[in-house]
């Protein structure tokens, strides 16, 4: 099964695949183990950031490198790509899945780039899932003092039914991420804003591809569930892995002050993102508590 097959059947059953981005192996171990461990198919997500950072070719050797040792169903998706040429590029090197984030362009504009970016994948020998999005909700997967000025929560502001399936039908695109009231990163105090989880089902019911939920790091488990079971079948995860691991490290750093190896400063960071993508998945999938 490829990507596409995977997030089909998951959505068929009323279950989402993860998605979770790394900027490092500690990431990158911890939610492999992870899904490993519940053997269940998992993304792994790096933006343009992620990449600049670990590497565009590197990124999708590492995964591969894990799909191959252990014959096991981990894909790579090139988050929140601006612009063609970044989707190019990591369509080149080999990514299973890209996104063209022109939810801050007009529709138009934002079609016509998407379309050129499909049109790229279908041209390829393998098959490469393309995602759009459509409705703005900010940038950034950082811990928020607010919501963004830039982002409209007003259920009239957001992507209608309509919208969307006239996007998903000019543009052909595999996946589609709507704004529902979802906001990328986190608000430091309290939980993010509810999702409109009826505007999802509507747009599930006129999109004809599967959803994806972003920014789902603030969200209620119960808002989470909701989405799913309302029509989402693949959730991103960014900040709360980014929380995580910044206070595993922290710690490490504290109860071991002498120490200078960075493996062993390190190691409980691979644990600690472990146990959240465990959390997440189990969620995902209607399955009980560890």
């Amino acid at each position: 099964m490829n990507l596409i097959d995977h997030i089909k059947a998951a959505g068929a059953m009323g279950r989402a695949l993860g998605h979770f981005n790394i900027s490092n192996l500690e990431g990158l171990w911890g939610i492999f183990r992870a899904a490993r461990a519940l053997e269940l198919p998992v993304v792994i997500g790096v933006s343009e950031g992620e990449r600049d950072f670990v590497g565009v070719r590197q990124a999708a050797a590492i995964v591969k490198s894990l799909r191959d040792e252990f014959n096991y169903p981990i894909f790579l998706n090139a988050d929140h790509s601006y612009s063609f040429d970044r989707v190019k590029e990591a369509i080149d090197a080999g990514f299973d899945a890209v996104i063209f984030d022109g939810s801050d362009l007009s529709l138009e504009e934002n079609i016509k780039i998407t379309r050129q970016c499909v049109d790229y994948a279908r041209s390829q020998p393998r098959p490469v899932v393309v995602e759009g999005e459509i409705g703005y909700i900010g940038k950034s997967s950082q811990v928020l003092d607010k919501i963004p000025d830039a982002v409209n929560l007003d259920p009239a502001s957001l992507p209608t039914p309509e919208e969307a399936a006239r996007f998903v039908q000019a543009t052909g695109v595999d996946l589609l991420a709507p704004a529902v009231g979802n906001i990328h990163g986190m608000l430091k105090h309290g939980h993010d804003p509810a999702l409109q989880i009826d505007l999802i089902k509507r747009i599930s019911a006129t999109a004809g591809v599967p959803l994806v939920l972003h920014g789902a790091s603030g969200n209620t488990d119960e808002d989470v569930s909701a989405a799913i079971t309302a029509g989402i079948s693949l959730v991103h995860i960014n900040t709360e892995i980014r929380v995580a691991w910044r206070d595993a490290v922290k710690k490490s750093l504290q109860d071991q002050p002498d120490e200078v190896a960075p493996y062993k400063i390190m190691k409980e960071s691979v644990h600690t993102v472990e146990r959240v993508v465990d959390k997440k998945l189990r969620l995902f999938n209607a399955l009980p508590a560890s």
